[in-house]
C-alpha cells in the first residue's frame, strides 16, 4: 500500500520554530491585523516561535503574480533544519500554480509538520507524491486567528494530532457548535468579537453498516478538481483502500457540479476501491439545505456506481467552518456505522 510507505515528520513540542508561509493568496499582506492575531494566538496556545519566510508578508498583488517565490519559500522552509513545521497562513486558489517549482525530493528528504486546508489541498497532494504525511487542519488566518481566541475544539484537535505521539483516536464530539459568520477582517474591532455559533448536529450515517478502515486520503473538492490528472494526482492504487474525506469551500459551489466531480472518481475507477467517505460540514453561504443537497448528490452517485452500500459519514468538522479538526494524510481510520462516529487509529507524527 502507498499509503504505509509514508514519512512521517515528528511531533511538534513547545519551543519548535514554526514557518509561516503564504502558497496561496497574500493574506498576510492584505489583513496584517488578522495575521498578526493568529501568529499571536498560535504562539500563546502552543509555546511555539512562528517565523515568517521572505514573501509570506509581501503584498498580496506581488505574491499572486509570484508563484515561484512562493514555492521558494516553501522549500526553503523544509531545506531549513532549525524548522519544525511549516503552517499555511491562508488557502486561496491558485496553489498548483507552484508544481513546476517545487522539488519532491527536498520534501522526501526533509520530514516536518505540513499544515493548512482548502486551496492547501494540492501542497498536500504535492507532499503525499513526495513520501511525506501531511495534516489537513486550520490556517494561521482561519483557525487560529478565530475571532475571540481559538475554539477549544480546533485547539484540542491540534494539539492531539500534531504534538502527540499517540494515535488521536475516537473524534470528539462537537459540542462547542459551528460557525461560518462572516465577520470583516478589515476592522479590527471585530478581532475580539465572537462569532455566532449554531448548534452542531450530530455525525449522519448516510449508507452503510459495520466498520470500514482505512487510509485518509483526500481535501477541498474544487481544489482536488485542479490537480487531477497532473504529477502530484495519486494513482488508482493510492486509493484503494482508502477512505475519502472531502469538503466544499465557501465558494458553495452548486450540488450540480458536485455531481459530476463525483462521477469522475467513478469513472476513475477511484469510488469502486474506496472502504468509505467522510463528508464535511459545509459553510452553506446561506442555504439551509446546503448540507443536505450535497448528501443527496453523494448517494445517488454512489448508487448509481452500484456503491448503495459503501460506509458514508457526514457533518464531520474538516470543512470551511470553524471550529476543526485536523486529519493527517495517510493514517489508518476507522468508520463505525454503529455509533456514527470516526477514529484515527494511527498517529501522523513519530
Amino acid at each position: 500500500m502507498i499509503a504505509a510507505s509514508l514519512r512521517k515528520p515528528r511531533a511538534l513540542m513547545p519551543g519548535d520554530r514554526i514557518a509561516a508561509v503564504s502558497p496561496s493568496w497574500g493574506g498576510p499582506g492584505a489583513f496584517p491585523q488578522r495575521y498578526e492575531a493568529g501568529k499571536r494566538q498560535l504562539e500563546a496556545a502552543f509555546g511555539v516561535s512562528v517565523v515568517e519566510m521572505v514573501h509570506t508578508l509581501a503584498d498580496a498583488d506581488r505574491v499572486a503574480a509570484n508563484p515561484q517565490a512562493r514555492a521558494q519559500d516553501l522549500m526553503a522552509a523544509f531545506a531549513d533544519p532549525s524548522i519544525a513545521g511549516i503552517f499555511c497562513t491562508i488557502g486561496g486558489d491558485d496553489s498548483i500554480r507552484l508544481l513546476p517549482y517545487l522539488d519532491l525530493a527536498v520534501i522526501r528528504d526533509n520530514p516536518k509538520v505540513f499544515l493548512g486546508f482548502s486551496d492547501t489541498t494540492s501542497l498536500h497532494l504535492a507532499c503525499f507524491a513526495a513520501g511525506l504525511t501531511s495534516f489537513y487542519g486550520p490556517s494561521i488566518m482561519a483557525g487560529f486567528a478565530e475571532n475571540g481566541g481559538m475554539h477549544d475544539y480546533t485547539a484540542g484537535s491540534v494539539r492531539q494530532t500534531l504534538f502527540s505521539h499517540e494515535p488521536p483516536g475516537l473524534v470528539p464530539v462537537n459540542t462547542e457548535g459551528w460557525t461560518a459568520e462572516r465577520l470583516g477582517w478589515g476592522n479590527p474591532a471585530l478581532q475580539d468579537q465572537r462569532r455566532v455559533l449554531q448548534p452542531a448536529d450530530p455525525v449522519r450515517v448516510l449508507q452503510g453498516t459495520g466498520v470500514a478502515q482505512g487510509h485518509l486520503l483526500g481535501g477541498c473538492a474544487e481544489v482536488l478538481e485542479m490537480v487531477k490528472a497532473t504529477a502530484w494526482w495519486p494513482p488508482l492504487d493510492a486509493w484503494r483502500g482508502a477512505i475519502l474525506f472531502i469538503e466544499t469551500s465557501e465558494e458553495a459551489p452548486p450540488p450540480g457540479f458536485f455531481r459530476y466531480w463525483l462521477r469522475n472518481y467513478a469513472a476513475q475507477g477511484i469510488l469502486g476501491v474506496l472502504n468509505g467517505i467522510l463528508l464535511a460540514r459545509p459553510d452553506p453561504k446561506g442555504d439551509a439545505r446546503y448540507q443536505e443537497k450535497l448528501e443527496q448528490v453523494l448517494v445517488s452517485v454512489l448508487a448509481e456506481s452500484g456503491l448503495a452500500g459503501l460506509p458514508v459519514l457526514s457533518g464531520l468538522d474538516f470543512g470551511h467552518t470553524q471550529p476543526m479538526l485536523t486529519l493527517p494524510y495517510g493514517v489508518q481510520a476507522l468508520i463505525d456505522c454503529a455509533s456514527g462516529r470516526l477514529s484515527i487509529l494511527e498517529a501522523g507524527v513519530r
